[in-house]
């Protein structure tokens, strides 16, 4: 219920965006432009900051600066006024008096706003406080901001404005963009792991006229000039296996993918995967080079594998624990299930652990959905869970052991699913049998199975070597490292319903 502090507020609003716009347009009377085209800035406030921190307190440097940023606070003190400037490397203190730019200038520094952009001039100091300062000896107005900067209470108690406004978000919250940057330097880390490795990165399309590669509904477009439906990617594997038959022995792609399925706390309609493919590797090589890729990337960006994440320590350091998923399902039921245990007999347990099945599900199924529902989400450390059911891998090896089951795993940290890897399928009729088996999953009304490829299985019936491919949710392994429990706040920009 609004108690009036909102109304109140959107009403202050209103008066101080009328009091800027009538700034604005004092300043063009005075000749003055509001919107620089450039300035001439020669340092960072993060360099000031490391190069002056011995200075003693009350002490001169002797250096003229020239910075750029936006104001964050203002502070008026009658002869002087403080101000803190911000920029991409964090803020510094500035001060600006009569005695440093005469009256006419510092009546007009006053008449500043905090979020207007400013480029300030002057000597590096640090007060008899300890504060290093700018003592401001000439300023130019960059931008005039015409909206005053949220009020804290509203800013971050708001979710739903943080998000959809996210400018704002990354103004007055600097953990979000700390959580940004973490995003920032996990990508780089990952592309500079596997280049160093002798991967290739590609890029395939996100337009395309088969969707594939991934069990989803994918959002569908169409194209005028073609005259025909195209499918933005659910995934980008069947375009980087054709990489691989045409002779690329290492790709890799750190792509988006887009998938018309709910949204929630761990999912949203677009996100970043990294995607690789290695000749001549099953999936026993893939969980060995999946441990020593995280510990490298993980330590590169936090500097240790053993961390805190919502409020429990979470420790990454290999060798993880590996259990197949048919001995998971077991422990998790309290009796034995294989792939020989009848659909019956699973629908059963299924009733019995209240995890609804869907008419037409086989056995493979079945035991998904109790991982899925009974396991999954316990699973704290992380643990590589092996040998996924034929039936929900329609496009991984069968299994060496056991034709029932496929030589795929899935990383599973924090209760949630991390990467997804598998021995890749390459014979060609194989593939068939699979591409129309979901075909008629498809027929019986499961949006989400896979469409036939004919031009995939023609690439395969030219030869594709022994293969190992693995994709990692990118927005996942962050949330981890920076200790978000919402895949929204790991992404820029995240999707909502339309609203102001």
């Amino acid at each position: 219920m609004d108690d009036g502090r909102e109304t109140a507020a959107f009403k202050d609003e209103g008066d101080l965006v009328k009091r800027r716009m009538e700034k604005l347009e004092e300043l063009r009377g005075k000749g003055i432009k509001p919107y620089a085209l450039r300035y001439e800035r020669t340092d960072m406030t993060s360099d000031i900051r490391d190069r002056f921190d011995a200075l003693l307190d009350g002490g001169e440097s002797g250096y003229t600066a020239s910075l750029a940023g936006r104001i964050m606070a203002l502070r008026r003190h009658g002869k002087a006024c403080f101000a803190d400037l911000a920029d991409s490397g964090g803020r510094l203190q500035l001060m600006a008096s009569v005695n440093s730019l005469g009256e006419a200038s510092y009546a007009a520094f006053q008449d500043l706003d905090i979020g207007d952009w400013i480029g300030a001039r002057g000597e590096v100091f640090k007060s008899r406080r300890g504060e290093i300062t700018l003592r401001v000896s000439a300023f130019e107005l960059l931008s005039k901001s015409l909206r005053p900067l949220p009020e804290k209470w509203h800013g971050l108690k708001d979710v739903e404005l943080r998000y959809r406004q996210r400018y704002l978000d990354l103004m007055v919250n600097p953990e979000v963009k700390e959580n940004l940057m973490v995003r920032v330097k996990t990508v780089r880390e990952l592309r500079r792991f596997l280049d160093e490795r002798g991967f290739v990165e590609v890029e395939t399309p996100m337009l395309q006229p088969i969707p594939g590669g991934a069990t989803a509904r994918p959002f569908i477009t169409f194209h005028q000039a073609l005259g025909q439906n195209l499918y933005m990617r659910i995934a980008p594997e069947l375009y980087l296996k054709r990489c691989v038959v045409g002779g690329m022995e290492k790709v890799y792609e750190i792509n988006r993918n887009f998938r018309n399925e709910g949204i929630s706390y761990k999912h949203n309609p677009e996100f970043t995967m990294l995607e690789f493919y290695w000749a001549y590797a099953d999936y026993n090589d893939l969980a060995a080079f999946l441990e020593e890729m995280l510990a490298d990337v993980v330590t590169s960006v936090k500097g240790t594998l053993s961390f805190e994440y919502q409020e429990r320590n979470l420790d990454l350091t290999p060798p993880w624990r590996r259990i197949t998923l048919m001995r998971a399902v077991s422990e998790a039921v309290g009796s034995e299930v294989s792939t020989r245990t009848p659909v019956e007999e699973l629908r059963a347990l299924a009733n019995g652990h209240e995890v609804p099945t869907e008419k037409g599900w086989g056995a493979g199924k079945v035991a998904t959905e109790l991982f899925e529902k009974l396991v999954e989400p316990n699973l704290w450390e992380p643990t590589l869970v092996m040998d996924y059911p034929r039936e929900v891998s329609p496009l991984a090896r069968l299994h060496r052991d056991d034709p029932q089951l496929t030589e795929r795993f899935e990383l599973i940290v924090a209760g949630r699913e991390v990467a997804n890897a598998f021995s890749e399928l390459i014979d060609p009729l194989d593939q068939r049998e699979r591409f129309e088996e979901q075909a008629r999953q498809r027929e019986g009304g499961d949006e989400e199975a896979h469409v036939v490829d004919y031009d995939y299985l023609r690439a395969l019936e030219y030869g594709m070597p022994p293969t190992g491919g693995l994709g990692l949710g990118v927005d996942r392994l962050v949330m981890l490292l920076t200790n978000t429990h919402s895949i929204r706040e790991v992404i820029l920009f995240p999707h909502l319903r339309s609203g102001n």
